[in-house]
């Protein structure tokens, strides 16, 4: 997990060195503008979905006639925590359609990053083109399956009290390690390796995928240079931590 995060730095002093700005400001300012307007409907539906599930349960017309602070507040911590949880679903869906979209940019800036390492160019070709874009697609379907599979679980848990409390955390652990994998696929695939093979491999260095995914999470809390850098970075940043380990391996 040290090693994705300081790869983050890296990124930043190779993609400076090697001028490649182009490729990281336009998708970022694309991804910050779906961004911006998503999260802003997200947010919307996400109140008015707690405040439905609120009045057709009669919990409300409960609470107001026991008449419990503690009670009212417990009830209040977990409505705030199942709004960050659907924000974090929501989030989530928003994330898979952007990878889906830029998967060819990112497949291209992954290709373009370590090219330059080695110091050699990878011959283009459409038809492997199209296959990293395939690729990329099918991962990040099957990635967003089995994530929405674990945020759903979680969802249910974020519904008891006092152990709901500890939810967002396992759900933001869960969408750092899916992310982290999507973006070190790219690599992945660049190498031959299978989907099955690339599954193995990431799944044996879930640290890598987890911290790659929390600086991506983390870029977020710096309001729209962060949402611009963030794609782009994460992709720069998982080739670079990647790098060193495949080497090893040949």
């Amino acid at each position: 997990m040290i090693i994705a995060i300081q790869a983050y730095f890296q990124a930043h002093r190779f993609i400076q060195k090697h001028k490649l700005w182009k490729w990281i400001l336009i998708p970022g300012i694309l991804y910050a503008t779906l961004f911006i307007v998503g999260m802003y409907f997200f947010s919307q539906t996400s109140s008015d979905f707690i405040e439905w599930i609120i009045l057709k349960t009669g919990l409300k017309q409960w609470l107001d006639r026991i008449n419990s602070s503690f009670l009212g507040f417990l009830f209040t911590m977990g409505s705030l925590l199942l709004w960050l949880i659907l924000m974090l679903f929501y989030f989530s869906l928003f994330k898979y359609i952007f990878l889906i979209i830029g998967s060819p940019l990112f497949a291209y800036l992954s290709e373009r990053t370590e090219a330059i390492i080695e110091g050699k160019t990878f011959p283009f070709s459409f038809k492997q083109f199209l296959k990293d874009i395939k690729r990329g697609i099918g991962i990040a379907g099957r990635n967003a399956l089995w994530q929405t599979v674990y945020i759903l679980s979680i969802l249910l848990l974020g519904l008891i009290p006092l152990v709901g409390w500890l939810t967002p955390v396992l759900a933001i652990l869960v969408e750092c390690y899916y992310y982290g994998f999507s973006m070190m696929d790219y690599s992945m695939e660049r190498h031959k390796k299978t989907p099955a093979e690339s599954i193995f491999f990431i799944g044996g260095h879930k640290g890598l995928a987890i911290g790659n995914g929390l600086i991506f999470y983390m870029m977020h809390l710096v309001p729209v240079l962060g949402w611009i850098l963030a794609p782009s970075y994460s992709v720069v940043a998982a080739t670079l931590s990647l790098y060193p380990l495949k080497k090893n391996e040949r």
